[in-house]
């Protein structure tokens, strides 16, 4: 039997309508690989780790992992990364925005070893925005893309990704300094360390939600500009 070469940790809150045909979506792109994922609930009330676990009985491929009385999707990727053991860790959302045919790109990069992190990005040739038809969530992404250049000089060209893969040995090197607050530990995970990462980045289209409502709002902006000064003012 194969070795396992992937986890996907997925940070969910109320996202059972979004379990099955995620699961099924990913069974589809990563056809041919072995990769768990894992889904870390904040304790919906809607039942979503029932609807995982209920899957999980006949796919062992599906874990679930339940949390109570703790929220956020950075401390949520960072129990789910470290309950897994696979060389590569990738981190996608539950609401099928994310584009999954993007993970055997990232894996690829990974194992060429030149890169260390490879994110699915919306601002480069190939990739699209389609799924912030809001202004205002335009206004926010743009907003953090902007915040991170400025401040940080930084490469990337969508610091605002919840779609992207890493190395376990980097993750494992920079996950105590992480802050684990907030919803972006994209960036924190750039910046945890002095040591640069080797960064690559693979267009994504960024659909549009079926089901349930957007995390993105004002506060998860904040929360974004917050750490970001916070990084910036402990380097100096």
């Amino acid at each position: 039997m194969s070795s396992l070469c992937l986890s996907i940790i997925i940070p969910c809150y109320n996202e059972i309508d979004n379990v099955i045909p995620l699961t099924q979506a990913l069974e589809k792109a990563l056809a041919g690989l072995e990769w768990e994922v894992i889904f870390v609930d904040d304790n919906s009330p809607d039942g979503t780790i029932k609807r995982v676990r209920d899957i999980a009985q006949h796919n062992p491929r599906i874990r679930g992992i339940r949390r109570i009385g703790r929220r956020g999707l950075s401390s949520a990727v960072i129990e789910g990364a470290m309950s897994s053991s696979a060389p590569i860790i990738a981190v996608m959302d539950g609401d099928l925005q994310h584009d999954e045919t993007c993970l055997k790109p990232m894996i690829t990069a990974l194992q060429s070893g030149k890169y260390d992190l490879v994110v699915a990005s919306r601002h480069i040739e190939g990739g699209r925005n389609d799924g912030l038809a809001n202004g205002w969530r335009r206004a926010l992404s743009q907003g953090g893309i902007w915040i991170t250049q400025k401040l940080l000089s930084s490469s990337l060209t969508d610091p605002m990704s919840g779609c992207f893969a890493i190395r376990r040995s980097c993750f494992d090197e920079r996950v105590e300094a992480l802050s684990g607050n907030g919803f972006k530990i994209l960036l924190d995970l750039v910046l945890a360390r002095s040591t640069p990462l080797r960064i690559h980045e693979v267009p994504m289209i960024f659909r549009n939600r079926a089901h349930g409502e957007s995390k993105l709002g004002l506060g998860v902006m904040v929360s974004f500009a917050i750490m970001v000064l916070k990084k910036v003012i402990s380097k100096r």
